[in-house]
């Protein structure tokens, strides 16, 4: 290169290291609904705004009222749901905590002595009762296995760290009976950053830690801090922002506390000796950034990490189209996963 290219280049890093940091300004666009998603998944990724995304309730009696309206004929469902995916669910009890035993009609030969803990989403303040053991029907139905799924308290009338509290109760009291390498873990958006925070704490209690997990979609930072809550808002179509309920469930279950605290915001903590983790996200997910973040510091750490990010899909949107290939894809990976790593 010629003396004179080299001081121009050298004169405009000099400038470019001068300008601070300028914010990406996008004009109007439009994002259509790409041809690489499923037929089935594709009425989802098109889908519109949920009428109630900027809504934050701000008393107890708002958040009753909510998850009255959203849970209303949910029970209904929940039982049609596990019919159609050839599953049972029970009801009961461990350590005071209430769980919904979900068991499918064949489980698997290598599966007999191995248990999943499932914890649900819902931004800790959302999905109580039969309704928030969705996912682990899912779950049973394409692994062929016996999950837990933890009916842990919600804010705002039982704030941090009631839920956590409630999943280390429920993990305790199993691993009373099934040895912690036959123990997977799992859950989606504030379910996956409980996945995050038991091994944490489960760690500080000097706990044997689970075989595996799968903390899909973690909110793993409770603060807007990453690319992706700023990339993606507008373009997730499930949460849409961080200014809506995200929000308001921020202050609803963590209010006055350091959102840095790596019980609160996972991504903040040690995950050094982890156990194996597989981690999901989506290209349009609000979450995307909490997800890679998680990922990227555990290979830092020397976490056996694995990333799976879903084409097109906003926020946990592979549990809504209970028989699309994304679904199916998805619990079909989560599946070999825990074959592979529960002993």
């Amino acid at each position: 290169m010629k003396a004179s290219k080299l001081a121009g280049l050298a004169l405009t890093l000099t400038l470019l290291a001068a300008c601070p940091a300028q914010a990406l300004t996008l004009h109007d666009r439009e994002i259509p609904v790409p041809s690489t998603v499923s037929p089935q998944m594709r009425e989802n990724v098109a889908r519109a705004y949920p009428p109630d995304w900027l809504v934050k309730p701000l008393s107890l009696q708002e958040y009753a009222r909510l998850n009255h309206e959203a849970t209303r004929d949910s029970d209904a469902k929940i039982l049609a749901l596990a019919k159609s995916a050839g599953v049972t669910i029970q009801e009961g009890s461990l350590a005071g905590v209430r769980i919904f035993t979900v068991t499918p009609q064949v489980i698997l030969p290598q599966n007999r002595d191995r248990l999943l803990i499932h914890v649900h989403g819902g931004g800790y303040v959302f999905f109580p009762g039969l309704v928030g053991a969705g996912e682990a029907i899912y779950m049973a139905h394409y692994g062929g296995i016996r999950c837990v799924s933890i009916d842990y308290r919600l804010a705002p009338g039982f704030p941090y760290p009631a839920a956590l509290d409630d999943c280390m109760a429920v993990y305790r009291e199993i691993l009373k009976t099934v040895p912690a390498q036959r123990v997977g873990v799992f859950g989606t958006s504030a379910g996956g950053s409980l996945v995050l925070s038991m091994v944490l704490r489960a760690r500080m209690e000097n706990l044997p830690l689970p075989g595996a997990i799968c903390p899909a979609t973690p909110w793993s930072d409770l603060s807007k801090t990453g690319d992706s809550y700023f990339a993606n808002a507008g373009v997730d179509n499930a949460l849409v922002s961080y200014e809506g309920w995200v929000a308001g469930a921020v202050q609803a279950y963590a209010p006055g506390r350091d959102l840095k605290d790596p019980l609160l915001s996972p991504v903040y903590g040690n995950f050094a000796g982890f156990p194996p983790t597989l981690l999901v996200s989506g290209t349009r997910d609000l979450f995307l950034s909490n997800t890679v973040r998680v990922h990227a510091k555990m290979l830092e750490q020397g976490v056996d990490a694995r990333l799976i990010v879903h084409e097109a899909l906003s926020h946990a949107q592979y549990l809504e189209s209970f028989s699309a290939p994304e679904t199916r894809f998805h619990f079909t990976q989560l599946k070999a996963f825990f074959e592979q790593n529960l002993h």
